[in-house]
């Protein structure tokens, strides 16, 4: 996998930049973009550039190459994953609380209008 997902000579300084960091923080930006009832055309926006700091990071500490495509669509792959789930979740959880007579949680991801059938069962 060295090569086409990172570049640096072992897996854990991938996992330990771009997941945990990065992702630690593109969840904290994708919560803080819902929580402000932004679009989530924003958090797309705002993780995009996240990538360019996690890129940075590799680059800087670990001697990546910063200016390269490939790592930067892997790392921005990885930062929007993380962050539009954070980003869904707080939406959902912020739906259900904000709006409870119109809205109930269908899942950790959806809600669902109050009093409309779940989908499983026909009618």
């Amino acid at each position: 996998m060295q090569g086409i997902l990172y570049e640096e000579p072992s897996v854990w300084l991938f996992l330990l930049v771009t997941v945990v960091m990065g992702g630690w923080t593109a969840w904290m930006t994708g919560r803080a973009l819902a929580k402000s009832w932004h679009h989530w055309l924003y958090a797309v926006a705002a993780l995009l550039v996240l990538a360019i700091a996690v890129r940075f990071i590799h680059f800087a500490l670990f001697g990546g190459t910063f200016l390269s495509l490939h790592f930067y669509i892997v790392d921005a792959l990885v930062v929007l994953a993380i962050g539009l789930v954070g980003f869904r979740i707080t939406r959902a959880r912020q739906m259900a609380s904000q709006y409870g007579w119109l809205y109930e949680r269908s899942g950790p991801l959806t809600v669902h209008p109050r009093g409309a059938p779940s989908g499983d069962a026909k009618a």
